[in-house]
């Protein structure tokens, strides 16, 4: 009975999937991808790195750069996220966040956060962001207040490093920094309801160097798309999902 119960209350497995590619794309390689939104047809990508951090927009065909904005020194660009006519970006750990106009992608505002800024989306109610912690949180959109934090865990125990994010079909898409892989959580649980391991993808992305990792999520809803990239990887992949294991 004890067995059975102690069995009962372990955490369960988390399932694991991989992904078939189904296009490639050509991708900035000297892009260091923090964020990456692909909204009305258009992909908007985020850069770091301080003195090269930018917000762009990018052709999906061939990869070139349309329009960029610099985000200036000292800052380090970071997650993104589109919402409705503005383009809303971070900063790493300045506690800053910028906001742009989409078309113009003139600055039209700021406004301040507590810790570091790392990946943005949103789920059409409110901004999420995350932080390098396990924690992500909730912002309004209008006044960019923090409104409830989540905590994600995978089989009972906090999964930090989160990273870039993207709203996906009622899932929270996550990278998870310095891996190859990407958590699918429950917005309103928080848990990981599968991982996602690319890491086929990234040994065949060509990436160069300890800091070229898995980074960069857009989802095209209207043609049910997804994308990933990495920092600096010279390519930008479709990909579908396979089923769990």
């Amino acid at each position: 009975m004890v067995a059975a119960l102690l069995l009962a209350a372990a955490p369960a497995t988390v399932p694991v999937q991989t992904a078939t590619v189904v296009a490639r794309f050509p991708h900035d390689s000297g892009a260091f991808t923090q964020g990456l939104v692909f909204d009305g047809g258009r992909l908007f990508e985020s850069t770091g790195l301080v003195g090269r951090s930018t917000i762009r927009e990018v052709a999906l065909d061939d990869g070139m750069v349309l329009r960029s904005a610099p985000v200036p020194p000292p800052y380090f660009g970071e997650g993104l996220a589109a919402w409705g006519d503005r383009l809303i970006s971070l900063t790493w750990q300045h506690g800053i966040g910028f906001v742009w106009d989409r078309d113009s992608f003139r600055q039209v505002g700021t406004f301040r956060y507590e810790g570091e800024g790392w990946g943005l989306t949103h789920d059409g109610k409110a901004l999420i962001m995350s932080d390098g912690t396990a924690v992500l949180r909730f912002l309004d959109p209008k006044t960019l207040a923090v409104k409830r934090r989540l905590t994600v865990t995978a089989a009972g125990r906090p999964v930090p490093m989160l990273n870039e994010l993207e709203w996906v079909k009622g899932e929270i898409l996550a990278n998870v920094w310095m891996t190859d892989r990407i958590a699918r959580i429950n917005p309103a649980t928080g848990r990981v309801k599968a991982w996602i391991d690319l890491s086929a993808l990234a040994r065949a992305s060509g990436r160069r160097g300890s800091d070229a990792v898995l980074n960069g999520i857009a989802y095209d809803s209207a043609g049910d798309r997804l994308f990933v990239t990495g920092k600096t990887w010279p390519t930008l992949y479709q990909i579908r999902l396979d089923p769990p294991r």
